[in-house]
């Protein structure tokens, strides 16, 4: 079989397309035919060991596809049936070995490219608006990147609740698609500054809750932008990591509250990841929620499927598609 593989962090030419033999399942876990698999900010992290992961290691956290073989003792799942994953490491691959307990099952209604493209940020964006932070009716909360995989999710699940949702985008064209998603306004910081646009429309309030998934640049406008004892929810950082921060900040902006979450301790027990993902997918169904897939890569081109993440002109999801 053809896999993506890293044997040395690096920039996307880290990225090794070659053979591997296809693995056996263990008595507790599931060989998958990939159909798809979902590119990440945290395939980055891993690539260029900000998140060290043991080398060498094949690529990708999230992917859909057919069991192809069950482990003796693995339950809940069977030969033939459409399963998804959003913590399972080696999805940039023809075949993968996951864990059984961390499989969720795929309605028929919904395709394999869908579940790819919406297990991470579509679980994401669950835990955020609904948990994190759980948004609710009268709330007005800003979303940086609007129009990126998690922001255009988090937009609709957050207008889902009654919210008002103040967006963030690079350009005009993005700043439609967050509008299209439900953002009541929309700043495009790369002619506004933000924090002053957010005075303006909120009358100088601020804001409930700031979902942040880019870090550097926006982390410290974000908390000026925060109602007192506002949140600031900051959840990834694609434009690099936050500095060093002195916490008695807070308290000088008005007892705000932040926290840095993560999707495995929303999703660490087998009860929360079905209840979450059953959620996202019927949300789907039901019409609510619309997926937006940027661009479907072969698995072959790993290295320009990253190059095109990093370089932030996405919107919505990037795929890879061993099968192409």
């Amino acid at each position: 079989m053809k896999a993506v593989r890293v044997h040395k962090y690096g920039s996307s030419e880290a990225l090794s397309y070659e053979d591997m033999e296809v693995p056996e399942p263990r008595e507790n876990e599931v060989l998958v035919k990939i159909e798809a698999a979902g590119v990440n900010f945290i395939d980055v992290y891993h690539r260029n060991g900000l998140y060290p992961v043991r080398l060498p290691f094949t690529m990708g956290k999230e992917g859909a596809g057919i069991v192809d073989k069950v482990g003796a003792k693995a339950s809940n799942v069977k030969k033939g049936q459409k399963v998804a994953c959003a913590s399972c490491i080696g999805t940039y691959a023809e075949y993968a070995i996951f864990p059984a307990n961390m499989l969720v099952p795929v309605p028929q209604k919904i395709g394999l490219k869908t579940a790819a493209a919406v297990m991470m940020q579509g679980m994401t964006a669950h835990y955020l608006s609904n948990s994190t932070y759980d948004v609710s009716k009268g709330n007005t909360v800003l979303v940086h990147a609007a129009a990126g995989g998690v922001g255009s999710l988090l937009t609709q699940m957050a207008k889902m609740k009654n919210a008002k949702v103040i967006g963030t985008a690079s350009t005009e064209e993005k700043a439609e698609l967050a509008r299209q998603n439900g953002a009541d306004e929309v700043i495009i910081y790369t002619n506004a500054d933000f924090e002053q646009e957010i005075k303006k429309i909120t009358d100088g309030k601020g804001v409930d809750a700031v979902y942040d998934g880019v870090g550097k640049t926006t982390f410290e406008k974000s908390l000026s932008c925060l109602k007192p004892r506002g949140i600031m929810v900051s959840f990834g950082q694609s434009s690099g990591p936050i500095p060093k921060f002195d916490v008695r900040v807070l308290n000088e902006k008005g007892s705000l509250f932040l926290t840095r979450p993560s999707l495995y301790y929303y999703t660490a027990e087998r009860k929360e990841l079905l209840k979450r993902a059953s959620d996202v997918f019927r949300f789907i169904e039901a019409g609510k929620l619309k997926i937006h897939i940027h661009k479907e890569f072969p698995l072959s081109e790993a290295k320009e499927a990253h190059n095109e993440l990093e370089s932030r002109r996405s919107s919505g999801k990037i795929l890879l598609m061993p099968q192409l």
